[in-house]
């Protein structure tokens, strides 16, 4: 409990939280990217 009290109170924990949002939103974009690029082969 102590843990998610620290994630969503202090400032390393709300950072922590926002670059790990942040790199699953851009490997869910390159997934999508590159199967949209490998099936739409010119």
């Amino acid at each position: 409990m102590k843990m998610l009290i620290d994630l969503f109170s202090t400032d390393y924990g709300l950072m922590s939280l926002a670059v790990f949002v942040f790199m699953l939103l851009m490997g869910a974009f390159f997934l999508r990217m590159f199967l949209h690029k490998m099936n739409h082969n010119e």
